[in-house]
């Protein structure tokens, strides 16, 4: 017993270790830089700005078509740099690239070149290719007719992907290589070349240059080859990156780059900073007041997963956006949903007697399963989302996962270990644990049909408001530049205007009074007073009147403001990605559902509540008119992943319970529903705390983020109680358990 006590109390001074070593490693950090963790994570370019290079299609009057997919692949291979750069394109001919976090605007076009057009050629009349042997260095010059007496064996359009790999040698060292994946046509041309070409060289030609010439070795077929040499990782990854930017539909120059301030600024990541500081210290105190022993273990868990959370972030070199920050804080609510569930769990074994030391066993024990079926549907949804998702879908796939493996690791091994210390210290009465009373089942079943009749008369009511606004010709949602695309300004002014400053918020004003125009974005332009401002599609007398306002008030040469429409930054392919990731997404949940509970009836019922609470919130969007922009994707999965993880949690009562009650399945719903209806509404209070102190305490951007979420949380607490659960028991019949 001493022992089992001994190093109980060595376990909590470990983690007490660990959270001060975490601390040191993201706020004081490490090395000659003493700048931690939380200070080197990547920002994007609503609060810090980055790079941003125009191209112009090298064809004239190229075809929209051509346009479009330049714009969409261009935006997969940026993500290199970080999933949160934008492209969209400028005019008719144009496409800018803006990379959040980077600042050399010459080593990015040193880096990513002119996305000009890659082919592989053959000598002569000879094709090849295969398991190669690179030689990067080029010994002659290449001069501009360098395909001159060469036929083409492959186009940029024949090749799917090219990354860098690695792998060890037999000592043990690092070696780098090209792998390249072929389209299906591409593959059968690239088994063709290289059994005539065994031997000679394969030449890739990039924009008017050789950039390497591997041998072949030997014929390849299946669609895959790799380029060897002398490669460490940054030549590697440079050649893959070049060869992956030939698949552009257009031929593409530079013709300008500039480094472009925050859109926001300072005062909205302090402010959401501070917002989340309050929103954990608040979580903390909920928890301890309504826990006790426990919700103080829970505490010590979240502030470890914080700074877990600080740290691996800037491991993993994510961008933070904004919506990021949202996102982050708003898991510090959900991290506690598992300690939740296990402390609701300690309570029912401390009522039915069992000792303190048994109840919490039994307790960590029961609530496994509840707490990994429903991390791992998210941990599903967030792997397609990742793998099939592009751009900011990418970063917010990334940031959830982590989010989800840290708060499982801290819920069901921290929380533990501490909860064992405490014990173990002396706090081991069982008044300091708490008791769960027995509540009154309650009959969810017998009301299900007001519940299914509020909700569709909720959703009708949005579908009616989007319907009179798209008759009435404001669209039927409040779409933001973002979705739309609009009207890019540059202005030159005769002196330096900070526009995430006072000076910027009245421009900004100014703006919005002449124009009649809410979603406007400034930016300056590094060593210069040029200022971008991006609107929604402004008419000619509107830019008129802009233009005039701008001479008036900051004397300004109407010459030196030049105009440009821009597209959406969400394109339909992005949106296409999204739409397609979510059905997979919900494809994969129902797979995994059915098989760990064996009745494809669960996973349909859930599929149904997380389509309801999608419809719900896109009733609050269609009602408030808040703008739907980026972060309206970003919102959406945050309120799937919120609802899945609750509705798991009853589903695995009601499976627990047909095995040990004999009852008809009415009874065996109410009863588990009731039963976790304690942890339903205290998970919704925790995650909504963190969401409301955001919002009231964030910029406008995060205010149009948070509305929604909150909008979110509720509802998915609704249909996890209301609809889920009874929806199963509709499907089921009226039968009894069996």
């Amino acid at each position: 017993m001493k022992n089992n006590k001994k190093r109980s109390i060595i376990g909590l001074i470990v983690v007490l270790i660990a959270i001060a070593a975490c601390a040191y490693v993201a706020i004081a950090g490490v090395g000659k830089s003493r700048q931690g963790s939380a200070g080197n994570i990547k920002l994007g370019l609503d609060l810090a700005g980055g790079v941003s290079i125009t191209y112009e299609a090298a064809t004239e009057n190229p075809s929209a078509a051509d346009m479009a997919d330049t714009v969409y692949k261009l935006q997969r291979r940026v993500e290199v740099y970080s999933t949160d750069a934008e492209v969209y394109q400028e005019g008719s001919n144009r496409i800018t690239v803006e990379i959040p976090g980077e600042f050399d605007a010459e080593a990015v076009l040193e880096n990513l070149g002119n996305p000009g057009s890659v082919g592989f050629y053959e000598e002569a009349a000879e094709d090849s290719t295969a398991e190669t042997e690179a030689e990067t260095d080029t010994e002659t010059e290449v001069e501009s007719d360098v395909t001159d007496g060469m036929n083409q064996v492959l186009s940029g359009e024949d090749i799917a992907d090219a990354q860098a790999v690695s792998s060890q040698d037999t000592y043990g060292n690092s070696t780098y290589a090209v792998r390249l994946i072929l389209t299906d046509e591409g593959a059968t041309k690239f088994k063709e070349a290289t059994a005539r070409n065994i031997g000679s060289r394969i030449y890739i030609i990039y924009d008017g240059e050789i950039i390497s010439y591997p041998t072949v070795n030997e014929t390849i077929s299946g669609g895959e080859a790799t380029i060897t040499g002398d490669f460490d990782y940054t030549t590697a990854n440079s050649l893959a990156t070049t060869i992956r930017l030939g698949t552009l539909s257009l031929e593409l120059k530079e013709v300008r780059s500039n480094v472009v301030g925050a859109k926001l600024g300072e005062q909205a990541v302090t402010s959401s900073l501070q917002a989340g500081a309050i929103g954990i210290v608040l979580v903390i105190l909920f928890m301890i007041v309504v826990y006790l022993v426990p919700g103080f273990a829970s505490g010590i868990a979240l502030i470890l997963y914080v700074l877990m959370m600080l740290c691996f972030l800037n491991a993993l070199d994510i961008t933070l956006t904004l919506p990021g920050i949202a996102g982050i804080i708003l898991s510090i609510g959900m991290a506690v949903d598992a300690n939740v569930i296990i402390f609701a769990r300690i309570r029912e074994e401390l009522a039915a007697e069992k000792e303190l030391a048994v109840a919490i066993k039994t307790g960590f024990s029961k609530a496994t399963s509840a707490i990994l079926d429903g991390n791992i549907t998210t941990l599903i949804a967030a792997a397609v989302l990742y793998f099939k998702g592009s751009g900011t879908i990418k970063g917010f796939a990334t940031t959830l996962a982590l989010g989800i493996i840290l708060s499982m690791f801290t819920a069901l091994v921290i929380t533990r270990v501490v909860l064992s210390g405490l014990n173990a210290l002396g706090l081991n009465k069982e008044k300091l644990y708490g008791k769960t009373k027995v509540r009154k089942t309650i009959n969810f079943t017998g009301k299900r049909v007001i519940f299914y009749v509020i909700s569709l008369a909720i959703i009708l009511l949005g579908v009616i408001m989007m319907g009179v606004k798209e008759s009435g010709g404001e669209g039927m949602l409040n779409y933001s530049l973002e979705f739309t695309g609009g009207t890019s300004m540059t202005v030159a002014l005769n002196e330096n205007i900070d526009v995430t400053g006072e000076a910027g918020d009245t421009l900004r004003t100014l703006i919005e009074e002449k124009i009649q125009v809410n979603d406007i974005q400034l930016q300056n332009v590094a060593e210069s007073n040029d200022i971008i401002i991006k609107t929604p599609v402004l008419d000619s007398e509107q830019r008129a009147t802009l233009k005039d306002a701008l001479t008036e008030q900051y004397g300004v040469e109407e010459t030196s403001i030049t105009e440009e429409s821009i597209s959406a930054v969400i394109s339909d392919e992005m949106k296409s990605d999204a739409t397609l990731a979510v059905v997979i997404a919900a494809i994969c949940i129902l797979i995994y559902i059915w098989i760990r509970f064996k009745d494809v009836k669960v996973g349909l019922s859930a599929i149904i509540a997380l389509l309801h609470d999608i419809l719900i919130v896109l009733t609050v969007y269609a009602v408030i008119r808040i703008p739907v922009g980026n972060t309206f994707i970003a919102c959406m999965l945050t309120i799937v992943g919120y609802s899945i993880n609750a509705t798991i949690v009853i589903f695995d009562r009601i499976r627990e319970n047909r095995s040990t009650m004999k009852a008809d399945l009415a009874e065996i719903v109410n009863a588990s529903i009731t039963q976790t209806l304690n942890r339903s509404i205290n998970t919704t209070i925790t995650t909504f705390i963190t969401i409301f102190v955001l919002y009231l305490m964030g910029v406008t951007s995060i205010k149009e983020f948070a509305l929604p979420l909150m909008a979110g949380i509720i509802c998915g607490a609704y249909s996890s109680v209301c609809i889920a659960g009874t929806l199963w028991y509709t499907l089921k019949g009226k039968a009894k358990n069996s």
